[in-house]
């Protein structure tokens, strides 16, 4: 009987970054766990750590996988109660050593772990940091999937984390990309872009195709807050904004199993500029034209798409009136790159998120309780939106 798993996906993933910097940059002793869920059933896992945007080396102690004695606990049979669940930690090793060292600039890869999962499941992955820690290289993201905790001490091993010791975040550091020896009928959607997509809607599509029994592809999320197409910062008030999309772009685009990316990126290179007078690091002359958009998103992102066979589906930018440095020109520019990402015959289609969130009576503004406030980003309703507005095409 031929082997039921036979290739390699990508299940979860995420960009890696430049963090916010802060007063303290380094951690010590430090236990990080994000909790993944399962979106395929596989016999084995391999996990990609980053450290593309630190410094220096970084040194993970010891990590492991484990599954999830929450789900664990609601998917075994109804005379095994929570209480008699075994939380087994399965090391992840590197060249067959439980521990390994990131070089600055650089990922790496880990062994192959056997670590049986099944569809719908969660499992941990908890990684632990005994030296100092040069805390450098990793995203925040947000939605209903996302996000993890950290504790003072050595506690990578253990069922539960102390509450005393332990606090939430949505910082993802060093982990990058977990891959599943799974079936051949699996694939990865990459969602490519910046705040808008490292907050809800990626996880949002991620429940739908769940709902909705679309049960063979992994939504993989790479995005950084406050990034542009055309530039960077090098500042470390804005550092946090990361990487280019000239630079980004063929970095995060090593997904195993991919066949799709949509790119959702641009809007920050429109709203950005507001003069040196106002603040030295924005200057006029970082404002870009539609076409100089337009001509980054064929040369970055396009060229390389198809050098790896993939497919490309275009995202809108989403209405910006009422945001801080909203003006009417800035507004001709979103308009203007948006009815080439509609008609461009570069992409293989697109996906008119703009569409989906703007009002009907005013389309340059949110339409009523889809804008969280700060009329830029999303509100939770809208996100869910732009998650139901993805054509069926690409989760089929």
């Amino acid at each position: 009987m031929p082997e039921k798993f036979s290739k390699w996906v990508a299940c979860w993933g995420n960009a890696t970054s430049i963090t916010d910097r802060k007063e303290a940059t380094y951690a010590k002793d430090l236990t990080l766990r994000y909790p993944i869920r399962a979106c395929f059933s596989g016999s084995k896992l391999r996990f990609h750590f980053s450290n593309l945007t630190g410094t220096e080396p970084v040194t993970i102690s010891e990590a492991y996988v484990a599954h999830s004695q929450a789900i664990s606990a609601q998917s075994t049979a109804s005379e095994t109660s929570a209480a008699q669940f075994e939380y087994a930690p399965t090391p992840i090793t590197f060249g067959g050593k439980p521990s390994a060292s990131i070089p600055a600039g650089e990922e790496i890869l880990s062994d192959e772990i056997a670590f049986d999962v099944t569809a719908g499941e969660s499992f941990d992955v908890s990684l632990y940091f005994a030296d100092f820690t040069q805390m450098n290289a990793g995203t925040a993201i947000t939605g209903p999937l996302s996000g993890g905790k950290y504790s003072y001490g050595n506690f990578a091993k253990s069922s539960t984390l102390p509450d005393d010791l332990t606090r939430k975040t949505n910082w993802i550091y060093f982990l990058n990309t977990i891959d599943i020896f799974t079936e051949e009928k699996n694939f990865a959607l990459v969602c490519f872009g910046d705040s808008i997509t490292a907050q809800d809607w990626p996880d949002y599509l991620t429940l739908r195709c769940a709902r909705e029994g679309f049960n063979n592809v992994a939504i993989i999320r790479r995005a950084v807050s406050g990034t542009r197409i055309l530039r960077e910062y090098s500042c470390i008030t804005y550092a946090a904004y990361g990487l280019k999309g000239a630079t980004r772009f063929p970095i995060e685009m090593n997904v195993a199993g991919a066949r799709t990316v949509i790119v959702q990126h641009g809007i920050n290179d429109i709203i950005h500029p507001v003069g040196v007078e106002v603040n030295k690091f924005r200057p006029w002359s970082d404002m870009p034209t539609a076409d100089d958009l337009i001509n980054g998103v064929r040369s970055l992102y396009i060229t390389h798409a198809r050098k790896l066979g993939l497919k490309i589906y275009s995202g809108t930018l989403l209405p910006i009136y009422g945001w801080r440095t909203y003006n009417e020109n800035r507004d001709i520019i979103r308009t203007a790159f948006n009815e080439w990402l509609r008609t461009a015959p570069d992409f293989d289609g697109c996906v008119d998120f703009d569409k989906a969130v703007r009002g009907h009576d005013d389309p340059k503004a949110f339409a009523a309780g889809f804008d969280s406030g700060d009329h830029l980003h999303p509100s939770a309703k809208a996100y869910e939106a732009m998650a139901e507005c993805v054509p069926e095409e690409l989760l089929k």
